[in-house]
């Protein structure tokens, strides 16, 4: 049988490139994108070791037409898909006052409209081997708020109803659905917190700290295995315990 295929939205920077470059290096092929390339994604691409299990290119997941276009070449490079993770998302810090029409109509789109026809499209296929596994990338900013990310919050509220609904959906086709939710990350996302926010979220954690992407990208590798095979519909929190 040969190595199972995944698809990573966002695969460029951050917790979404952590993800590519394990799933790399345990036997996965992966096909990612992301709005635009990043040093770290052309390093990844010419690293030889991944010359014939790597599929990058650089995707506006605001053009269905093309989202669609990827995939269908993923699928042709590699013969199947069986996996998706829904990491790409956009984020903007405003007070819901102050947001204009146009900054929520982008997040709605790419977070909530781009996902599911990013889904949609990997399910057709996932439904040819009827299996598969799709991980929806939520925040805890949906399930606690945070001052200046509600229309941000909405979005990701939105993926966890999505997981909910999918899992009973494609149970008996044994396609498994599944949300993470981290807390605020060390990553690109939370670069515009200012020292004061920062100490905020950090006081409130009872661990102390940030999360970081290997926090988080174990439970990819968890989610994606047999070891989770009776887990569907399900969102793990990753925060630090922030949430409690």
């Amino acid at each position: 049988m040969s190595e199972p295929v995944v698809i990573v939205s966002g695969g460029s920077r951050g917790l979404g490139l952590a993800i590519v470059c394990r799933l790399l290096e345990i036997g996965y092929r992966v096909g990612t994108f992301s709005r635009s390339r990043t040093k770290e994604i052309d390093e990844l691409c010419s690293d030889d070791r991944w010359a014939n299990q790597l599929l990058y290119e650089s995707v506006d997941m605001s053009d269905l037409s093309v989202v669609r276009e990827f995939v269908a070449k993923t699928h042709h490079e590699f013969d199947r898909i069986d996996a998706l993770v829904n990491n790409a998302a956009i984020a903007t810090d405003s007070v819901l006052a102050m947001i204009t029409d146009a900054q929520i109509r982008q997040m709605v789109d790419v977070n909530v409209g781009a996902t599911l026809a990013l889904t949609r499209e990997c399910i057709r296929f996932m439904l040819l081997g009827d299996q598969g596994h799709i991980i929806n990338i939520s925040s805890i900013v949906a399930q606690r708020g945070f001052s200046g990310l509600s229309a941000y919050a909405a979005t990701k509220a939105a993926m966890e109803g999505m997981t909910k609904s999918l899992a009973r959906e494609l149970g008996k086709r044994k396609i498994r659905v599944n949300t993470l939710a981290p807390g605020f990350l060390e990553t690109d996302m939370s670069a515009s917190l200012t020292d004061d926010q920062r100490r905020q979220i950090v006081r409130r954690t009872p661990l102390g700290r940030l999360g970081r992407s290997i926090d988080v990208v174990p439970w990819i590798e968890f989610l994606l295995s047999e070891q989770s095979g009776f887990v569907t519909g399900q969102t793990i929190t990753i925060d630090g315990g922030a949430s409690l």
